[in-house]
């Protein structure tokens, strides 16, 4: 019998380093694990698997998503929207001491509750690999159906919701900024939008903030008021919106029913 502890999920060190301390590359063990992988990869991943098919440029960690040596998956980190941010929630926030989730994707194939332990994972890897950062950042999106169910599985803490407009468009879903962008920003999907937008119909719907903080006294400074999380929006066999899937926002499920895999 195999000794039990050899599959416990720990630190994934790089043998291949040559000088100093090997580097931290990932977190789990040889039936499930999150590492490191190449920017181009996760990118081509997200825009042949995420239901937005967009990748966000702001995002630098880029982990895999790997069961039993197989990819399933992808996490990607980065700075928010707008870089500078941060310290509107978080006074005194540095632009790398601070990670958004930009980007999730999980294939169906993947067991019931992936998505919490790939993010608790992948939280357990920035904490050794970018020792800087004080903080956590993502967003559920009720254009999806969603309220946040997997951060706060996650222990991921409430920081409140605002509103957004959207824009749905021939079954896709487009955020005001694609609207109100000029000239060549937003590039061909945007001024697409924009010529159509008489065809558009506008939703308003709420997106929820949600934060973790890697150290409890990291969240000195914190200027957003914490809430009890918020009730389901429907119940989990309700249609999710159209453009969606089940898990999006940054999204994790793939929308195509059927066992999908990403080489290592």
């Amino acid at each position: 019998m195999s000794d039990p502890k050899a599959s416990a999920p720990d630190y994934l060190i790089d043998q291949m380093a040559l000088l100093g301390a090997a580097p931290v590359v990932g977190f789990g063990s040889p039936a499930f694990q999150v590492r490191e992988i190449h920017r181009d990869r996760a990118n081509a991943i997200i825009r042949r698997h995420h239901y937005s098919h967009k990748v966000v440029n702001n995002a630098y960690v880029h982990l895999g998503v790997f069961i039993d040596g197989e990819c399933y998956g992808v996490l990607q980190f980065g700075y928010a929207m707008n870089p500078a941010s941060a310290g509107g929630v978080v006074e005194g926030t540095a632009n790398d001491e601070y990670l958004e989730l930009n980007r999730m994707w999980l294939d169906d194939f993947a067991p019931r509750n992936s998505e919490s332990r790939a993010i608790a994972y992948a939280i357990r890897y920035i904490r050794r690999a970018w020792p800087k950062v004080r903080w956590i950042q993502s967003f559920a999106d009720e254009r999806c159906g969603l309220n946040g169910t997997v951060y706060q599985a996650c222990n991921f803490d409430y920081a409140g919701g605002h509103v957004s407009t959207f824009w749905e468009l021939d079954g896709e879903m487009f955020h005001n900024i694609a609207a109100t962008t000029t000239g060549d920003k937003g590039g061909p999907r945007a001024r697409w939008l924009r010529e159509n937008l008489h065809r558009a119909t506008k939703h308003e719907l709420r997106q929820f903030r949600y934060l973790f903080f890697l150290k409890p006294r990291f969240r000195r400074g914190l200027k957003l008021k914490l809430q009890p999380y918020p009730k389901a929006i429907r119940p989990e066999d309700e249609p999710v919106t159209s453009g969606c899937e089940p898990g999006a926002s940054p999204g994790d499920r793939s929308i195509i029913p059927m066992r999908r895999r990403e080489r290592a």
